[in-house]
C-alpha cells in the first residue's frame, strides 16, 4: 500500500462542497464502499460543472481514471454502485436513447425538477435526447408504518394511531415524503412529520402541489379530526 503523503496547504488548495445531510443522514446508511466512492466522485465532478442542470453522463464516469481505478477498473462494480445509490435516493438517473447510458444528478429539489422536465421533453440537453423513464422496481413499497420504523424509530401504538389519522387527512405520498424529509434533516419524530404535513397543506409544496390537491375535495376537511387545531384559517 502506498502511503498517502497528506493534503497540500496554501491558497491554491481546491475543495468540494458536500451537503451536511450527506454525513448525518446518508452516509450512516451506506455499507458498500463502491457505492460510497461513486457518490463522492460524482459530487466532486458535479461541483466543477457549469450551467443548469448539472449532470454526469455515464460515459464520463467510465472515463474518470481515478474513479475506475478505485473500483479496480470494473464496470460491473460501477453499474452496481450506481444502481444502489439510485435506489437509495442519493442519485437520480435519467435514461437516454441509443444505449449511450444514463445521466446522473444529485437528488435535490433542483435536480428532481430538472429530471422531470428532461423526461417530459420540456428541458432539452445539448447532444442528449431523453428516453423513457426507467421502469419502477417490482418490489412493493413498504407501508408508512414500516417506512417510519426504517427511517425514524420505534413504532409505538400511539405513533401508529397518529399515522392512521394522518392517512385520513393527507395523500399517502405526502406522508412518505414527510417521513423521508424528517429523516433527511435528522428530525426523527412524529411531531416533526406532522408539522411538515401541516405546512404543506396550508402553504403548498415546492413541487406545485397545494392544499386543493390533497384527498379532500374542499378545505373544510383540514379543520376536522385530531389535526384540526394545527391548521390555520
Amino acid at each position: 500500500m502506498t502511503q498517502f503523503q497528506g493534503f497540500p496547504s496554501g491558497g491554491k488548495v481546491q475543495y468540494t462542497a458536500i451537503p451536511n445531510a450527506f454525513f448525518s443522514a446518508l452516509m450512516p446508511q451506506i455499507t458498500d464502499i463502491n457505492e460510497l466512492k461513486t457518490i463522492l466522485y460524482i459530487m466532486a465532478m458535479l461541483y466543477t460543472k457549469k450551467g443548469y442542470p448539472r449532470f454526469i453522463p455515464y460515459g464520463e464516469l467510465l472515463e474518470n481514471a481515478a474513479l475506475m481505478q478505485s473500483l479496480d477498473g470494473s464496470e460491473e462494480k460501477l453499474r452496481g454502485a450506481l444502481k444502489t445509490a439510485t435506489e437509495r435516493g442519493a442519485l437520480l438517473s435519467v435514461v437516454v436513447e441509443k444505449g449511450s447510458g444514463d445521466i446522473y444528478l444529485i437528488n435535490d429539489d433542483s435536480s428532481r425538477q430538472a429530471a422531470e422536465k428532461i423526461q417530459s421533453g420540456e428541458l432539452k440537453l445539448a447532444g442528449i435526447k431523453a428516453g423513457l423513464p426507467q421502469p419502477a422496481t417490482s418490489e412493493p413499497l413498504p407501508d408508512i408504518f414500516t417506512l417510519y420504523e426504517q427511517n425514524i424509530g420505534m413504532l409505538t401504538p400511539m405513533i401508529a394511531d397518529e399515522l392512521r389519522d394522518a392517512e385520513g387527512l393527507y395523500p399517502e405520498g405526502w406522508i412518505r415524503d414527510a417521513i423521508k424529509e424528517a429523516s433527511l434533516h435528522n428530525k426523527r419524530s412524529i411531531k416533526y412529520i406532522n408539522k411538515i404535513l401541516e405546512n404543506w397543506s396550508t402553504e403548498g409544496r415546492s413541487d406545485g402541489t397545494y392544499q386543493r390537491d390533497t384527498k379532500t375535495t374542499g378545505p373544510g376537511k383540514y379543520f376536522k379530526g385530531k389535526y384540526g387545531h394545527m391548521v390555520r384559517r
